[in-house]
């Protein structure tokens, strides 16, 4: 039979503004006639987590810098939690330092508590204070932090105007809908004017038109204000639309990080692959030139097209789309260069297409995206057994 494929950042705010800000950063010396020797102004991380908790088996060192949103992904028992928890306060490192604007709040000696951390959560969901109005909620941080009455609220009510929620300053928060309760938390999380936002999948709770309106507010708020910030989240959209750069987490340790676009068209983890919806063969480099063999556990061969930066015997991954591979129930005809024993294990709807899912060799875990009348004229179901076939030229090799 033919071959068949597809054509082609309790109560939400969790720290108060007590306590001072980090240590400034160190400044160049004055001006003079080499005026390009001077150093510019070192500003010491908004976020800084180099720490461990034993009993969890769990290893982090994720930096947020000042200014950038950071994505956190990772499947579930990763450590996202643990390390909102350890920044947020409300979890003591075994091990290592946590610090916030430059300043140690957590190690062998040192613990600040939460409210003096100059760091606020945005769960998801919003806690709203129930006996509070909409403006009493966001006041509540400035307040606590001394703030005059009149003070709090304007500072109140200039945020929910930038959160879009300045007509709903009057509302208590059962009168208010899932996505406008979480734009007033985002407010308020905002209001002691922290030095890290902390955002635990904000929007997973919310129907699909509110979270792309609330997603927009969060990316306006958070740059205009050139606020860090950690996103965890396993929502693709989010990390498109506000983060600058992602750490992967897996096992309790970071297994990748970099700038958003790069982590998700090259990515060198099994969970950023699937959630960048490609499939990832880690192996070793054999060959040169333009064409490269990627060679992996369990026998399995990919031949691609390899980056300059790639070397002979190199830790590599190769890549490529699901709509790029061809499933077939015998041989296909000709010779394609990566033709794979494939066993089915799942068929998941893709949008107008169906994503085919198997292991391959080694165990491998491919996806083949293919349509609806592929699928019934191959016959496919959990357990039959398929070759995969994709082109040299659909495969990209890349560093490890």
């Amino acid at each position: 039979m033919s071959g068949h494929r597809a054509a082609r950042r309790g109560p939400a705010a969790a720290a108060g503004a007590a306590g001072a800000a980090g240590a400034p950063g160190t400044a160049g010396g004055a001006g003079g006639a080499d005026a390009a020797a001077t150093p510019a102004t070192i500003h010491p991380p908004a976020l800084a987590v180099r720490a461990g908790v034993p009993e969890r088996d769990v290893e982090l060192d994720v930096e947020v810098p000042a200014g950038e949103v950071v994505a956190v992904l990772g499947p579930n028992g990763a450590g996202k939690s643990t390390l909102l928890a350890l920044a947020a306060g409300t979890l003591r490192p075994g091990a290592g330092t946590v610090s916030v604007g430059g300043r140690t709040v957590a190690d062998g000696a040192t613990w600040v508590p939460p409210h003096a951390r100059r760091v606020a959560l945005l769960a998801q969901e919003p806690l709203l204070f129930p006996h509070l109005d909409a403006l009493g909620n966001v006041a509540f941080g400035p307040r606590a932090a001394g703030a005059p009455r009149r003070e709090a609220a304007r500072v109140a009510h200039d945020l929910l105007d930038r959160v879009g929620a300045g007509d709903l300053a009057h509302r208590r928060p059962a009168e208010l809908s899932g996505g406008q309760a979480q734009r007033v938390a985002l407010a308020r999380a905002l209001a002691p004017d922290p030095e890290v936002v902390l955002l635990d999948e904000p929007l997973s709770a919310l129907d699909v038109g509110s979270a792309a309106e609330v997603r927009q507010v969060l990316r306006r708020v958070l740059r205009e204000a050139g606020r860090a910030a950690v996103l965890v989240t396993h929502d693709l959209l989010d990390v498109l639309a506000v983060a600058d750069s992602v750490v992967v987490l897996e096992a309790g340790r970071v297994v990748e990080r970099g700038p958003a676009l790069q982590v998700l068209t090259r990515p060198r983890s099994a969970f950023a692959a699937r959630l960048a919806g490609v499939n990832l063969v880690a192996g070793s480099l054999a060959g040169t030139g333009g064409e490269a063999v990627v060679e992996a556990d369990g026998g399995l061969e990919l031949h691609g097209l390899p980056d300059p930066a790639c070397e002979p015997g190199s830790a590599v991954a190769a890549a490529f789309s699901p709509r790029a591979v061809s499933v077939h129930r015998a041989p296909p005809g000709g010779s394609p260069r990566n033709t794979v024993p494939v066993t089915v294990e799942a068929l998941e709807h893709q949008g107008e297409l169906v994503r085919v899912r198997g292991a391959g060799p080694g165990g491998h875990r491919l996806a083949a995206d293919i349509t609806p009348a592929s699928v019934a004229g191959l016959d496919l179901t959990p357990g039959a057994a398929v070759l995969f076939t994709v082109k040299t030229a659909e495969v990209a090799i890349y560093p490890a």
